[in-house]
């Protein structure tokens, strides 16, 4: 399976965020990643990435659960932003509420519900969809 370039992570629980990483070093998931822990704060960065043409995450795995600016939030503001390149979001929440479930796949942008912890397997089925 092909690596993905950049991958992104939005959440604000720093042992989530230590064991998704490592995850992703045993799934060999990614090239890199760059860690945000809120929307407002990814927002911004994502902005600033498009406005200097660098170089945009494949994938996000953003968390619905945070301060400042939630997933939800997060989502609502990230479809507007124009890019070229199209990045695939995926959710990951501890929730397993199924009206989360539904109102996340109601998005565009949003491939798939990952419910946490993030495995091996569930890296390697992001992985694998991201070849199709």
């Amino acid at each position: 399976m092909k690596k993905i370039d950049l991958a992104c992570i939005i959440d604000d629980d720093p042992i989530f965020v230590f064991s998704a990483k490592k995850i992703m070093e045993l799934a060999d998931f990614s090239n890199g990643f760059i860690v945000f822990g809120n929307g407002k704060e990814a927002l911004n960065h994502l902005h600033a990435l498009i406005a200097s043409n660098k170089e945009l995450p494949d994938v996000i795995l953003l968390d619905l659960n945070m301060p400042v600016m939630d997933g939800w939030e997060f989502l609502d503001n990230f479809i507007k932003i124009e890019s070229e390149k199209v990045i695939t979001i995926y959710i990951v929440s501890s929730s397993v509420d199924q009206s989360d479930i539904d109102k996340a796949k109601s998005y565009d942008g949003v491939s798939n519900y990952i419910v946490k912890p993030v495995t091996i397997d569930s890296l390697k089925k992001v992985l694998k969809n991201h070849e199709v």
